[in-house]
């Protein structure tokens, strides 16, 4: 007998725990670690809303939230400095402005399912979705479809693809995609937090 096989045969005559079940689901923000500060980190912003021109939702929102520290940020300083497809390079792109990001838990749930466990947490967070019904496999160049991103702030949702009077600032139960289904979720967190990507 080989020793990998002894191993096995070793693992599974461990006792299991009887009780024990797969979770079908976990909170979108965990409980805090101990000593950890369990938030909410920016309830007192405010945001001015910025609409996007062209394909540009992640600098745009990027830069809708740094210039909530009183700095004049546009989406080009974002531009340069991120991969739209790259949430690591978003973090990095906001460490100059005391904040990195932070993944929630999440699954491909339509944002409808959730928006009220992300209301009451009343924070800052960034909610990524398909435009589409996402197809499972990539186009020829390597895109599974179109996303959007937005930003929820306590209960209202900030979408940079639409003016401010049109839908581009709502009550977030009021948000006209709320069917549309989950790519990611981020919380902004304050830079140095323990969870940030």
């Amino acid at each position: 007998m080989k020793k990998n096989d002894k191993k096995n045969m070793n693992i599974n005559k461990r006792i299991p725990i009887v009780s024990w079940k797969p979770n079908a689901s976990a909170p979108l923000w965990d409980a805090s670690d101990p000593g950890e500060d369990e938030g909410p980190y920016f309830t007192d912003i405010n945001i001015d809303h910025v609409k996007q021109i062209g394909p540009s939702c992640v600098a745009t929102t990027l830069a809708m939230i740094a210039r909530t520290t009183g700095v004049n940020a546009s989406p080009d300083d974002f531009k340069k400095i991120t991969n739209s497809q790259s949430p690591h390079s978003w973090s990095n792109a906001l460490k100059p402005y005391g904040m990195q990001l932070a993944y929630c838990n999440n699954d491909l749930r339509r944002i409808e399912y959730y928006i009220d466990e992300l209301v009451e947490l009343n924070d800052l967070f960034f909610l990524s979705f398909y435009s589409i019904d996402p197809p499972y496999d990539p186009d020829e160049k390597g895109k599974l479809c179109t996303a959007h991103i937005v930003t929820l702030h306590k209960d209202t949702i900030y979408d940079t693809a639409k003016h401010s009077q049109s839908g581009g600032v709502i009550a977030a139960h009021d948000y006209a995609r709320l069917e549309r289904q989950t790519k990611r979720i981020f919380r902004v967190v304050p830079l140095g937090h323990p969870r940030c990507v």
